[in-house]
């Protein structure tokens, strides 16, 4: 098995160092990963300046770019016949219901959607204020997944979102197939003053969920289960169809 790594915590991060670790021991496994954190950087590409990528001494490869990038040039560029799979954390935080729309982690594995095997993003969720230190749960994990007898055949274009609590492995309890919750609001953004004097704005924290019930990815975590919930690219809302094509019969 071939695989491209990445992330949006950025190249030093301690997720990406234990997924790598994890699934060196299952596969060839390359990592190109953004040089700094470019957290909530979405499916957003480089297009103003040039990339340059840099070979770390563990042989990881950092890029001047976001997440999108990373894949996009590991995929196109530095090893175009590597990769079968991309996989794509371990993200520092959760990755739920709407998260979803501006994950950088998220987007790294989307960004992998031209392969013939579903590309992974893998997020370690708090279940409280406290410190992230179960990576190696989320790598095994990964690691499970990807060596079952069976390997996962899914429609083209198909992203695996998974989330795992941060607990011990003997402390989950289970995997459960979710979709997507949603969140509330977002909190109001902080104003801030710059040591000149300068206002600004620091973006608030998260929503919290208002679609978060049993089904939901919210729901698999609070139960101390794995969430996994298959993505794919195309946004379209086909159920509006009907509803639209009535009333644009009116505009033309």
């Amino acid at each position: 098995m071939k695989l491209l790594l990445s992330n949006d915590d950025g190249v030093e991060a301690t997720g990406l160092k234990a997924l790598a670790a994890e699934l060196e021991q299952i596969a060839q496994v390359v990592v190109v990963a953004p040089d700094r954190d470019r957290s909530g950087a979405s499916n957003s590409l480089t297009l103003d300046r040039s990339l340059h990528p840099r070979t770390l001494p563990n042989g990881f490869v950092a890029l001047s770019g976001t997440p999108t990038d990373c894949v996009f040039l590991g995929l196109n560029g530095l090893f175009p016949d590597h990769a079968q799979r991309v996989v794509s954390g371990i993200n520092a935080g959760a990755n739920l219901g709407d998260d979803v729309l501006y994950s950088g982690t998220v987007a790294a594995a989307m960004e992998g959607r031209a392969l013939g095997a579903p590309s992974m993003a893998v997020s370690l969720a708090r279940l409280a204020e406290e410190p992230l230190e179960h990576y190696a749960t989320a790598a095994a994990v990964v690691r499970r997944m990807l060596t079952q007898d069976e390997p996962l055949v899914l429609a083209p274009r198909t992203v695996i979102n998974i989330n795992v609590p941060n607990l011990p492995m003997d402390e989950i309890q289970g995997v459960r197939l979710t979709r997507l919750g949603h969140r509330g609001r977002a909190q109001q953004p902080m104003k801030v003053t710059d040591p000149r004097g300068n206002p600004g704005f620091w973006i608030g924290g998260i929503g919290e969920p208002e679609d978060g019930g049993p089904g939901t990815d919210f729901d698999a975590i609070r139960q101390h289960c794995v969430s996994v919930t298959p993505l794919q690219v195309d946004m379209t809302r086909y159920e509006s169809f009907d509803l639209l094509s009535d009333w644009l019969t009116q505009l033309w």
